[in-house]
């Protein structure tokens, strides 16, 4: 079942389309059966030692445990890390990229679905491919304060904001996680909005000078969204168990 359920993850997402820092699909093998999936944004002990908790036999981040550029030689922590899944028996796999930019259940656009866009489309590539979202609101658009308001209650906490931009926001540019850089493509399409997860220094100026409202409302919190609907997914095709195990993190 196990081969089964990455085959699937592999040709929803499709991340052989994206040039990412790491590897996407099956990270660390597990057992063949799977009754019990955990979702996670990032690969940590935390998150492992509580998805042994709840009996998890896969897995699913966002964020996972391998990074180019990482130090080949494993450290201490990450031999922590490899120890829990080796001990109880979890597999692990991630998507980066792939689960930000994909149409239905990518991060950024369920984002646009949850702040009552009406259509999105792609938007931001990452060495040429598109891993955001450029997302319309129906009829005048939204006020900015609301923009802000329906930010909070959709992440859960209370964006970064710099409201530079027009009255009424019509247009937003939507890519989550470190996507600040991407506010300079939100710019030249013409959009009246960018919103992300962490921000840069640079980005209140650039902002405020060309006129576009600019919200952070955190990495972690824009980057729930995917890996949770990806494990609802999986509990209905394969009828199994689907918990998401919550390790907040502010940034």
């Amino acid at each position: 079942m196990l081969d089964n359920i990455i085959g699937f993850l592999d040709e929803l997402l499709s991340p052989a389309a994206f040039q990412d820092y790491g590897p996407n699909s099956l990270q660390v093998p597990g057992p063949d059966h799977v009754q019990t999936v955990v979702t996670g944004v990032s690969a940590s002990a935390e998150l492992f030692e509580r998805a042994a908790e709840q009996g998890a036999d896969l897995v699913l981040v966002h964020h996972g445990l391998f990074w180019s550029g990482a130090p080949l030689a494993l450290t201490t922590a990450a031999k922590r890390r490899l120890q829990l899944l080796f001990e109880h028996d979890m597999a692990l796999a991630a998507y980066h990229l792939p689960l930000d930019g994909h149409a239905e259940v990518g991060n950024n656009a369920l984002i646009a679905g949850g702040l009552g866009c009406s259509s999105h489309e792609p938007f931001a590539l990452h060495r040429g491919t598109p891993i955001g979202v450029a997302a319309r609101f129906d009829g005048d658009g939204i006020t900015a304060g609301e923009l802000v308001e329906r930010t909070r209650r959709l992440t859960g906490r209370e964006p970064l904001s710099f409201l530079a931009g027009p009255e009424r926001v019509r247009a937003i540019g939507i890519v989550s996680g470190a996507g600040a850089d991407y506010l300079g493509d939100a710019v030249s399409a013409g959009l009246d909005a960018f919103l992300t997860g962490e921000p840069a220094e640079r980005v209140m100026t650039h902002a405020r000078e060309e006129a576009i409202h600019f919200l952070a409302a955190g990495h972690y919190a824009t980057e729930t969204f995917g890996v949770r609907r990806l494990g609802d997914l999986l509990a209905e095709r394969f009828a199994i168990t689907h918990k998401f195990v919550d390790v907040p993190n502010p940034i």
